[in-house]
Order: C-alpha cells, then sequence, then structure tokens
C-alpha cells in the first residue's frame, strides 16, 4: 500500500505503530489523526477509516467561515471533534 495525499503509512519493523496518519492543513491549522492496523483490524480497514475521516474533514472544511485568513475556532473545535482529539 502507498501513501497518497494528505494519508501518510507507516510500517516500521522496529515501532509498535504501523498504521496510516492522516494529516491536513488548512487555514493556519495542521489536523492529524493516526489510524492503527491493529485498532482497525488491519491496513486495508485502516486506510478506509482514514480516507473516511479525510472526506468528512475536507467537507466540514470547505465551506467554514474565516477570520483574517485563518480558521475560526468554532471550525476548530468541530474539527477536532471529528478527529477525536481534545
Amino acid at each position: 500500500m502507498k501513501s497518497k495525499r494528505n494519508l501518510t503509512r507507516f510500517t516500521y519493523e522496529n515501532t509498535a505503530f504501523q498504521g496510516w496518519r492522516l494529516c491536513l492543513s488548512r487555514g493556519g491549522v495542521t489536523f492529524t489523526k493516526y489510524f492503527s492496523d491493529k485498532h482497525y483490524g488491519g491496513g486495508r480497514k485502516a486506510l478506509e477509516a482514514a480516507e473516511d475521516t479525510l472526506e468528512n474533514l475536507k467537507s466540514l472544511l470547505e465551506g467554514s467561515k474565516k477570520v483574517n485568513g485563518r480558521l475560526s475556532n468554532i471550525t476548530v473545535k468541530k474539527a477536532e471533534k471529528l478527529l477525536g482529539t481534545p
């Protein structure tokens, strides 16, 4: 499996993590989330979950308001909730 735009594959033999990293920057904010193969039941399922989350995140950020060229705090909080980050 190869990395895709905004999705990077991590498969290091000597680390505990193997899976996908979603990373997207918009309006001065970078959003990141990891999708572990172990948690999602394999590489393909982790990729599917990452792609779904990326699609949802992009649609949320597409129509969002910007304040002085940056994302509003409300939009950032919605995105973080979507990603499951505090």
